[in-house]
């Protein structure tokens, strides 16, 4: 083989090759795009969750236990303490669609098992009315935290927390 034809093949190899990673490039960006779309950290900057770090995912159904983020309603307790803006809230899912959900006092049962007692007031001392008890409606949930503090499905200004309101399912990694 000459060397005219050496260089003529190592050119047309070269351009090859970078149209290959060219192509792979736009492909892993396209998949990298669609990734994120589905996908988000959420950092938690309140102490009613034990984890500063929550992996979200907007596909899939909250199961039991699982920590469900969510726009809060909107309502003056809560733009009183979390401004206009509220960012998203992490709360764990403690009644799934169907389960019962009373009340003794201020604690909150589902199925017969406490999961939370409601606070009188609020840290800056208003009166804080009492959450949902009954059937958690089709596509709705009951969340709570286990901090005594927790803001969540224990009083009405959350209530339930329904798939509208849902961003995703978070998973703790820090």
């Amino acid at each position: 083989m000459r060397a005219a034809d050496i260089l003529a093949h190592s050119a047309t190899a070269r351009r090859l090759a970078l149209l290959a990673g060219l192509g792979a490039g736009v492909l892993g960006l396209t998949a990298l795009s669609s990734f994120a779309t589905s996908h988000a950290l959420m950092i938690n900057a309140s102490p009613s969750l034990p984890y500063w770090a929550i992996w979200t995912s907007r596909t899939g159904v909250p199961q039991r236990g699982d920590i469900i983020v969510f726009t809060p309603p909107a309502s003056p307790l809560l733009k009183r303490h979390f401004g206009t803006r509220p960012r998203p809230f992490g709360k764990i899912v403690s009644g799934m669609p169907g389960d019962l959900v009373s009340r003794e006092g201020r604690t909150f049962h589902v199925n017969g098992r406490p999961v939370a007692t409601a606070k009188l007031t609020s840290r800056l001392g208003e009166p804080l009315a009492l959450g949902p008890t009954g059937r958690v409606p089709e596509n709705c949930y009951f969340v709570t935290t286990p901090h005594k503090d927790g803001f969540d499905s224990r009083y009405a200004a959350i209530g339930w927390i329904c798939r509208d309101r849902m961003l995703g399912i978070g998973r703790p990694i820090l």
